[in-house]
């Protein structure tokens, strides 16, 4: 099943459940006015909407509208909980091997993760507005995941029961603003704004094999400036699972429905050792960050920049008929103006 919310004016959106191909999509207000609302009556409106998924894709339906994801707000435009993790240690290990230092033991076995701020969530296809290019704008492609209620204590086996939808992610990241606030010894704050989630969340069945272990066994696309950035594969070097992550996050608390998950960065090696760019036959990045970490390590000099303003970023995911899932994530760098 695929659903979306629409924007309508309100905080939260119009829930719609949208067709496999992402072409139709019809509201289902007097079932759930919200994709919040949805998942806080999970068990009783999931039956429902999926037989109205399944009569939309058979062109069973009265009211069936033209689905546009340029209409589209996150799929929870703000969310109780936004917590994300660190999964893909490749992509740690490169950080701290830039500036010289060795990864902790402990990070194999317990996953990073932080809880970053979910009230204002950025629509997929809206622009991302900040002050000043000197914070060291970046992008981040990601894939999360949308829990029901999770019983604090949840353990990994268990977890994947919990997982209701997937989506996509860019996770804004200001580079230099990451260092002086971690330095505070406090975690994330100012450096990491507002983030955006793909037009359209997915019930994990609809990923069929690609969904294994709590994996994504799929390719996330992530174009800069209309050229191929990044391509690598969301299940491959991913330390821990999806249900790794819940379990961690509700170690001493219970989890919201409509609580979000992260994945990180994802992140390939190539040949046992960190990525190559798509020119030199490797998967690429899904940050600017990971590639400036290479160039600190193969030459020991940064030369790709951070984001500009006008400069664009696009992730997308595509099943292995080259069909899109989650439609895509569409973003230009502007200059906050206030008002």
């Amino acid at each position: 099943m695929k659903l979306a919310s629409l924007k309508n004016g309100t905080r939260d959106g119009m829930l719609v459940v949208v067709s496999r191909d992402l072409t139709k999509c019809v509201e289902v207000h007097s079932i759930a006015p919200t994709l919040q609302f949805a998942l806080d009556y999970w068990r009783i409106k999931e039956p429902i909407l999926k037989e109205i998924y399944k009569k939309l894709n058979d062109n069973d339906l009265e009211d069936i509208k033209v689905f546009d994801e340029r209409l589209c707000e996150s799929p929870l435009p703000r969310a109780y909980a936004w917590t994300d993790g660190s999964a893909y240690l490749n992509h740690v290990e490169l950080v701290r091997k830039a500036r010289n230092a060795e990864v902790p033991e402990s990070f194999y076995t317990d996953p990073l993760m932080y809880q970053g701020g979910s009230d204002s969530f950025i629509g997929p296809k809206d622009d991302i507005e900040l002050e000043s290019l000197s914070w060291g704008v970046d992008f981040e492609g990601e894939v999360a995941i949308i829990t029901d209620d999770v019983p604090m204590g949840t353990s990994v086996e268990d977890a994947c029961e919990h997982i209701k939808l997937l989506m996509l992610v860019n996770d804004v990241s200001l580079r230099n603003l990451i260092p002086p606030e971690l330095s505070k010894g406090f975690g994330f704050l100012h450096s990491k704004p507002s983030c955006s989630f793909s037009p359209v969340c997915v019930t994990p069945d609809e990923l069929g094999d690609s969904w294994e272990n709590s994996k994504v066994d799929l390719p996330l696309a992530v174009q800069y400036n209309e050229d191929l950035f990044g391509n690598p594969n969301a299940a491959n070097d991913m330390t821990f699972s999806f249900s790794d992550l819940l379990s961690h996050a509700a170690k001493t608390r219970t989890l919201c429905a409509g609580s979000i998950i992260g994945s990180g960065t994802v992140s390939n090696k190539l040949d046992g050792g960190a990525g190559k760019t798509i020119q030199e036959g490797g998967r690429g990045y899904s940050c600017i960050a990971e590639i400036r970490m290479i160039e600190v390590i193969n030459k020991g000099e940064v030369k790709t920049p951070f984001m500009d303003f006008g400069d664009t970023v696009k992730i997308s995911m595509s099943d292995k008929n080259g069909n899109s899932i989650f439609g895509s994530i569409e973003q230009t760098l502007v200059k906050y103006e206030k008002e």
